[in-house]
This record gives C-alpha cells, sequence and structure tokens, in this order.
C-alpha cells in the first residue's frame, strides 16, 4: 500500500466514526415507525407512486390477499392517511387514495434525522462552516455518482437515474 493509498483509509476510518457519531446524535427518536406495519406503509408508498387504485389492484400490485389489503385501508382510513373515492369514470368502483394527511405521514417517515437537533447544531456554526459541511457531503455523493454534479439525497436508495438528482449548489445554501 503506497502512502495515498494508506492516507485514503486512514480519512476512510475517520470519516466512518464521525459518520457513525452524526448519527448516533441526530437520528429520530420519535419511533416514526411504530405507527404502522411494513405493508401498510407499502401501501401508502405504492399508491403514491401509482395513483389512485381499487383495493383489488392494489391487493395485486402488492401481491397480497385482497382480504388484507382492505383491511390494511380500513385501518388507515380510521387513521385519516386514506380515503375511499368514487372513480370518476365508473361510479361503481371504489378508488382509494392517500389525503393530505397520508402525504405529509410519508414525507415525515423519510425523515432519518431529526431537524430540530441538527438546528440546534448548525446555528453554533459559522455560515462557513455550514456551507463547507453541505459542500463536502455534496461533493462525496457527487464522487460516487462519478457525474462531478451535486446530488438530491432526498431518497435513500444507492445510484438512483440522474433525472432523480439534486442538492442545492453552494448558492443556494
Amino acid at each position: 500500500m503506497n502512502g495515498h493509498e494508506q492516507a485514503i483509509g486512514d480519512e476512510v476510518q475517520v470519516f466512518a466514526r464521525m459518520f457513525e457519531q452524526t448519527y448516533l446524535r441526530f437520528h429520530r427518536r420519535d419511533e416514526r415507525h411504530s405507527m404502522m406495519s411494513g405493508t401498510a406503509r407499502a401501501v401508502l408508498l405504492h399508491l403514491a407512486r401509482t395513483g389512485p387504485l381499487t383495493v383489488t389492484e392494489a391487493a395485486r400490485h402488492l401481491d397480497r390477499a385482497q382480504s388484507v389489503v382492505s383491511d390494511i385501508v380500513s385501518h388507515l382510513e380510521a387513521k385519516g392517511l386514506l380515503e375511499r373515492q368514487a372513480d370518476p369514470d365508473d361510479r361503481r368502483r371504489t378508488l382509494v387514495w392517500l389525503t393530505p394527511g397520508g402525504f405529509e405521514h410519508l414525507e415525515r417517515d423519510r425523515e432519518v434525522l431529526a431537524s430540530p437537533l441538527l438546528a440546534r447544531a448548525l446555528v453554533a456554526m459559522t455560515q462557513e462552516d455550514r456551507r463547507a459541511l453541505l459542500t463536502g457531503f455534496a461533493a462525496l455523493l457527487a464522487a460516487d455518482d462519478g457525474t462531478g454534479a451535486a446530488t438530491d439525497a432526498g431518497t435513500p436508495t444507492h445510484r438512483r437515474p440522474h433525472a432523480e438528482r439534486r442538492l442545492p449548489s453552494t448558492q443556494e445554501m
């Protein structure tokens, strides 16, 4: 191993330890997942991506029994996250769709870090340090993408299509 490779290896270890500490200090602690099962979350996410569906269509898409999906829909409807509505093209069909509260729930559910905890720490930093932090994270993500451009870390998946990527530029920060 040459000197450059050793330096990179050391930096990897330092960053990994700092990232672990960052996660431990700032992760959400409100048990966001305790509100619903993975299947219920899957129903919400699927509807958000596909648009309104009948319970039968949703069950087929999710490869679940119609009775199971119907029970989940009823549960989510009682929580105000879904609603049933008549199909405008065929009044005999009933569609299931997310309420504004359902969309808000999905958005909150995506949050990994606690915004108030991050804000408390960022306020204590200088603007220069905040910009350096954001620029550094954007550079790390861009380097992994191989694009050299800033990316959007909104969805926790690896190597998303370029059309979905964007982080604010340092001028926007």
